[in-house]
């Protein structure tokens, strides 16, 4: 059965008092303590980008696997540490999910605004053309059986239209009378309904649900991945999007998406403060035994699972020479593994690569 979704409801016209119920009132408070120190214990690590590339790397890696589009961490930490123009086809479409990760996030921290140019510019550097919202009719959305289960809107400017609308929902002044964690699941909800692009919807979405928050001021960068909480309950994430479309049932909705950031803002501070361990150590260790020590060198060894010799020369600015001979002696130090593929030397941070393996399995993914 088709549904069709012309008479898309406009999100302010919800009444802010139906999300007050207990049980969503539970989920916000727990979820929001988890998002409050997450954001206290990623601005404990000194150099940011060094989270920003590792678990941008992950979530682009989960969220790409709820499309079906799947590489593993090998092939992403080898092929992000050299010319991606040689990966495979997976592993290219997760790389550009970085960059568009970025990209939006330089946008959003600039601009404190989610602008509709933004997310067309996230969808954009994901999909690697220009075509921009739909404008032709027959997208449909389908399950397992290739049976329609969702027809969201045909005609370009109800497109437009309920684009623009929703543009005005992220930046309303006052704000829809619900907390911003509410506001996003609302807003995710409204932008895959809405479904405004040929492809990448669902990946812009979630890209656009990070970046919310960064603007709402709840976190400084974007390490709140759901992603993986929501390759691990696929069929509960379609089933719930589906029933607020057939049944009005969005207090299950904001629930779950609750849900989500309480339990990826837990997984996250675990993983962060694994790393925050590695890199002490690491510091320590090799400052005590390298006179080539410098603070550099440590973020060149954490911003990248899979460094290489390219990458401390230019981090460190030294000679290719040099840059080879420090590499050459934490790998005699037991530091870091160097591993040689096709013509390219890799030296890999073993202990982080384990650390962003770990968090992984122990999410429940293969």
């Amino acid at each position: 059965m088709t549904h069709a979704a012309a008479t898309l409801r406009p999100l302010h016209e919800l009444v802010p008092a139906r999300f007050d119920t207990p049980a969503i009132l539970k989920r916000l408070n727990a979820a929001s303590r988890s998002l409050a120190e997450l954001k206290g214990v990623a601005a404990s690590i000194p150099n940011q980008g060094i989270l920003i590339n590792t678990l941008a790397l992950q979530e682009a890696k989960d969220s790409s696997a709820i499309e079906n589009i799947v590489t593993t961490h090998d092939q992403l930490y080898r092929e992000g540490a050299a010319d991606a123009g040689k990966a495979n086809a997976a592993t290219k479409e997760v790389l550009r999910y970085r960059q568009a990760l970025q990209t939006g996030f330089e946008r959003v921290r600039a601009t404190e605004l989610l602008t509709l140019n933004t997310i067309l510019d996230i969808q954009a550097e994901l999909e690697h053309n220009r075509a921009g919202l739909r404008k032709l009719p027959g997208t449909a959305l389908v399950d397992g059986a290739k049976r329609t289960i969702y027809e969201p809107p045909q005609d370009a400017r109800e497109v437009q239209r309920l684009m623009g609308e929703l543009e005005r929902f992220i930046h309303a002044e006052p704000a829809f009378d619900t907390d911003p964690l509410i506001r996003m699941a609302l807003i995710h909800h409204q932008f895959e309904s809405i479904h405004p692009f040929y492809d990448g919807n669902g990946r812009t979405g979630r890209i656009v649900n990070v970046l919310y928050l960064v603007k709402e001021g709840l976190l400084d960068i974007p390490v709140l991945y759901l992603s993986r909480h929501i390759v691990r309950t696929k069929p509960d994430y379609y089933r719930l999007l589906q029933a607020v479309r057939t049944d009005d049932a969005w207090e299950d909705w904001v629930e779950y998406m609750l849900t989500a950031v309480e339990h990826t803002a837990r997984a996250t501070i675990a993983t962060i403060q694994a790393i925050k361990l590695l890199l002490q150590d690491a510091k320590q260790r090799i400052r005590a035994q390298y006179k080539f020590y410098s603070q550099d060198l440590i973020n060149n060894l954490f911003k990248h699972p899979y460094t290489k010799i390219e990458f401390v020369q230019q981090d460190l600015g030294v000679s290719r020479l040099t840059a080879t001979k420090y590499l050459d002696a934490l790998v005699a130090g037991g530091f870091l593994r160097k591993r040689r593929i096709g013509r390219s030397n890799y030296y890999i941070n073993q202990p982080l690569y384990a650390v962003l393996i770990g968090a992984e399995r122990e999410a429940g993914d293969v």
